[in-house]
């Protein structure tokens, strides 16, 4: 039987240190874990690294970590560093981004359907603005992130059934802010017939907003995630849409889960999907 009042050593492991996304996720677990009374560590490679998170998981692990909340990078590569620590009697909680490996539970947005709701907003958008034809761009993160990927193919999907527009091949930039607004630059170089374009993290859309800015393009653009940034940007008009998660609630549950894991409580279902908002700049 567990002891209700032991000390866990539970650690977060984020893609990065970059995104505001990652803040949230840290304090809503932060703040559990305050309630909870459990000792609560957050660490991440500064940028997107999926070797250097594999390295701090089994640093942690080696640390004596009792549950691990992580932000998979590269599912694939991170599955067998979670399955070793899995050996080691570990419990693990998905928030954000799934690897393939089996967890206590994931929590995180819906991220295809969620591009879904991206694509109809654009299509509302240039309709409401006569535009029937043309081509729509994606700035994306790289070609492994699960959840990015989904955003990607929600919203293709909806762009391509749609059937009026065509879609270019994604240009993929690390979610690295200035070189997705240099991606955006090129991608509006290269065709006049821009109408749109779809940035699928943070990053991304802070890089696809100010090139709109800077080179004054005509064109639609729909982001995901929020920062301060990002929102002066639908402010001031440079970008028109974004879709909003709940990153405090990922971590906020997490933190849950992972203890209710450990001291041997019902988890629930293997997925809980926290939820988007779409955010709409308004005339």
């Amino acid at each position: 039987m567990f002891n209700q009042n032991q000390f866990f050593d539970i650690y977060l492991i984020t893609m990065d240190q970059q995104d505001q996304h990652w803040y949230k996720i840290n304090q809503g677990a932060q703040n559990m874990a305050d309630m909870l009374g459990v000792n609560y560590f957050w660490l991440a490679p500064v940028v997107k690294d999926t070797q250097r998170q594999i390295e701090i998981l089994n640093q942690v692990v080696g640390q004596g970590a009792e549950a691990v909340m992580i932000a998979a990078n590269d599912p694939v590569l991170l599955s067998g560093a979670i399955e070793d620590a899995k050996a080691q009697g570990v419990k693990i909680v998905y928030v954000d981004s799934p690897a393939y490996e089996e967890a206590v539970i994931t929590l995180s947005t819906d991220n295809y359907h969620a591009g879904e709701a991206a694509g109809r907003q654009m299509l509302v958008l240039l309709t409401e603005m006569g535009i029937n034809e043309g081509i729509i761009g994606i700035i994306g993160v790289n070609e492994v992130t699960d959840s990015t990927m989904r955003r990607e193919a929600g919203f293709r999907n909806v762009i391509q059934e749609d059937g009026r527009f065509h879609v270019l091949n994604t240009i993929y930039a690390n979610g690295n802010p200035l070189a997705s607004e240099e991606a955006a630059i090129s991608m509006y170089e290269y065709s006049t017939d821009l109408v749109g374009m779809f940035a699928t993290n943070e990053g991304s859309t802070e890089g696809l907003g100010k090139a709109i800015m800077k080179e004054e393009m005509k064109v639609i653009g729909i982001g995901f995630d929020q920062s301060p940034a990002i929102l002066e940007l639908i402010r001031n008009g440079y970008l028109q849409a974004t879709i909003v998660q709940n990153p405090f609630t990922m971590g906020y549950l997490g933190m849950a889960q992972a203890v209710a894991a450990l001291r041997g409580y019902e988890t629930g279902p293997e997925h809980i999907d926290t939820g988007v908002v779409i955010f709409v700049k308004r005339s």
